[in-house]
């Protein structure tokens, strides 16, 4: 299992336009091959701030199998203006529980 982190600092004053957009994008993201689960985290501190985590079975289930398909230009319409700047993205494996 491969985790992605993605740090997303969203414009200020579009965090609840976000939130909406994010509860419709999450079904495209559900749907693909290799996807296994994701949450979306509110920073306390910075509440623009919010961190993406998504267990995929493999690291090119997302970067060639999400990426690659039809399904991100949906996902990249809904949220990618949100930015600011483009978010992070790391991929991390578990070494110990």
């Amino acid at each position: 299992m491969i985790l992605e982190i993605a740090n997303l600092n969203v414009k200020a004053g579009e965090t609840g336009a976000f939130e909406a957009a994010f509860k419709q994008a999450q079904s495209i993201i559900a749907s693909m091959p290799g996807y296994i689960s994701h949450e979306l985290q509110r920073c306390l501190e910075r509440p623009n701030h919010y961190a993406l985590l998504v267990r995929w079975d493999t690291l090119q289930a997302h970067t060639e199998g999400f990426r690659g398909s039809p399904q991100y230009q949906q996902w990249k319409a809904l949220l990618h203006h949100f930015y600011d700047p483009f978010p992070t993205v790391e991929h991390y494996e578990l070494i110990a529980p």
